[in-house]
């Protein structure tokens, strides 16, 4: 067929016919989807491999919020305190469950969505790769010059173009390739390829993050995560009236909970007291936990560090915070003891000043309430408030403002330990009463206002005699810990996943999916030669090297004066 005569026009065949173009205002006319023709476009889209990329960089977004605001899952109390500090914006991040982001409709939607459209991508995958591994090497093309690498060699004297093929073939073979032998028009050649384990592995990193969507999902419905504090010398057993707060997952049974009995029997903190510019930070903390199992198992001995968690029983306990828990006696006006403990007082701030509620509820003439602070080394500020300017126990001071009267825990409505309403009480002590604040140093005793007893800051150093006259009040006060427990059953299946996305994800980066063709080619003047050229599924900047590899083992170095295979402008870059 011979070019168009228009001079102006593209080169096009003498049968060409242009489509007619449309007249004034028409328009191409496309055919209308339909109800079921918009299902299967919305499908598609959905279930493409930029949808899922979307939807798990939309998930790693949406789950941002749970790191900037305390979660009702892992941290109640940090929830109560923020609706406390924050009582105007709270309510307005609660409307939109900044609170429970894990469990929120719209994170659940955008995690169900990503379920949904990996499901939809990996099977019709699997099942195109499947056919792919079944089916024969393509053809041989006829012009190999347009391929990549393409390379000549000569024919070796006294072999023949089908023997030269044939070892080829077996070399290839060799090399970890799948051949198939073609002849066309009296040209033996053998056509190779190589490079499938590339989707495998990308096959095998979708479906282990599909997995690990299942295993988080399923083992979080039968997992659970729950809160407690324990106080140096106090034990904690694992059943479910035991927690302070619990978080059970939607399948949870407590009947599933394997009771044994853990003990704080000593909290170390470590501070930095060489560095000037770092006076006072934490270096580390160690919770040295002894446990024992319910059938009379012996105690065996634990520690729980930040960030590393003792796995016991099925469970993980980790040491979530700490702090200092004040042992305060107070007795009535006879002298008997009507209320004793080890009360702990939240951290305030890095240097551990801390806050704290006693309540007496009985054996005084009226309910008593008092806020205390300690100050784990008390100084005095220019205002004359006191600081504390090191959170260990170097110059420990508590101080305590008292109250009197209804503490509002006996009409059955749920208060925190942590918090006491003023509200319906009198002040005695401190603020507007023109009576001074408590203030005790461990091991001291006051009286209490109105003649109603004596309030004393227990020395708890262990030999029994307190170290004050000595200056040394390092154990005299107990520290507490707070643990979280959490039991997640599916944690050696999301390893297993994890593992198993990591390989994927390397063997589909690092394994080039590539063809090759080896052909014996007959030139116009009789000669024979042996062609050598492939190509690449993707980026493959070892193609050329390749082939020529392969070319100077199989059919030997190329000659020096061979002629340049010059460029042909349709030769395809991949």
């Amino acid at each position: 067929m011979s070019p168009r005569s228009d001079p102006g026009a593209l080169s096009r065949p003498d049968d060409h016919i242009d489509s007619p173009q449309p007249s004034g205002d028409a328009s191409v006319t496309q055919p209308r989807l339909g109800f079921v023709g918009w299902i299967r476009f919305a499908w598609r889209q959905l279930t493409s491999m930029r949808t899922a990329l979307l939807l798990l960089l939309l998930l790693a977004i949406a789950a941002v919020p749970g790191s900037l605001v305390p979660q009702r899952s892992s941290d109640p109390n940090g929830v109560t305190q923020y609706f406390s500090d924050n009582p105007d914006l709270a309510p307005v991040l609660d409307g939109f469950q900044m609170f429970d982001v894990y469990t929120s409709a719209w994170f659940s939607a955008v995690y169900l969505l990503l379920f949904v459209s990996l499901i939809g991508c990996i099977i019709p995958r699997t099942k195109h790769h499947f056919d792919a591994l079944r089916a024969r090497p393509p053809r041989t093309p006829v012009r190999l010059a347009r391929l990549g690498g393409y390379t000549e060699r000569p024919l070796a004297e006294g072999e023949t173009a089908d023997a030269a093929i044939e070892r080829a073939a077996a070399d290839l073979k060799r090399a970890g390739y799948r051949v198939e032998r073609y002849e066309l028009r009296g040209e033996p050649s053998v056509s190779a390829e190589r490079g499938y384990l590339r989707e495998t592995g990308n096959l095998v990193f979708h479906t282990a993050l599909l997995g690990v969507l299942v295993t988080v999902g399923i083992g979080g419905g039968f997992g659970f995560a729950g809160q407690r504090v324990v106080v140096e010398g106090q034990s904690f057993v694992n059943t479910l009236a035991a927690y302070d707060s619990f978080n059970p997952g939607r399948f949870f049974n407590d009947a599933n909970l394997d009771p044994y009995k853990l003990t704080l029997t000593d909290l170390d903190a470590v501070y930095e007291t060489e560095n000037q510019e770092a006076l006072g930070q934490p270096v580390d903390f160690t919770a040295e936990v002894d446990i024992k199992g319910r059938d009379g198992e012996e105690v065996v001995d634990g520690q729980v560090k930040v960030n590393h968690p003792l796995r016991v029983h099925g469970t993980d306990v980790y040491l979530l915070g700490n702090g200092y828990a004040p042992t305060i006696t107070v007795r009535d006006a006879e002298g008997e003891v009507v209320f004793t403990d080890a009360i702990p007082f939240l951290p305030q701030d890095a240097n551990l000043t801390s806050i704290g509620v006693v309540k007496v509820p009985d054996g005084m003439p009226e309910q008593l309430g008092m806020i205390g602070f300690l100050y784990p080394t008390q100084t005095t500020l220019d205002s004359g408030a006191y600081a504390s300017t090191y959170p260990d126990l170097v110059y420990p001071v508590l101080t305590l403002n008292v109250y009197s009267g209804d503490l509002g825990i006996d009409g059955g409505t749920p208060t925190s330990v942590y918090t006491l309403d003023p509200s319906t009480m009198e002040q005695l002590t401190g603020g507007k009463t023109g009576v001074d604040s408590i203030e005790l140093m461990p091991g001291e005793t006051q009286d209490l206002p109105n003649g109603l007893g004596t309030v004393t800051f227990e020395d708890v150093t262990p030999d029994g005699q307190p170290d004050a006259a000595a200056g040394d009040y390092s154990q005299s006060v107990d520290r507490f810990a707070s643990f979280d427990i959490h039991r997640d059953p599916s944690q050696g299946w999301v390893l297993v996943f994890a593992i198993l996305i990591l390989a994927g994800l390397l063997v589909s980066l690092f394994i080039p999916r590539r063809r090759m063709w080896v052909k014996a080619a007959r030139r116009p003047d009789g000669a024979v030669v042996l062609e050598y050229a492939g190509l690449a599924r993707g980026e493959d900047p070892g193609l050329d090297d390749a082939v020529a590899s392969f070319a100077d083992r199989h059919g030997g170095p190329a000659p020096t004066d061979a002629p340049e295979t010059a460029a042909d402008p349709a030769k395809p870059t991949t």
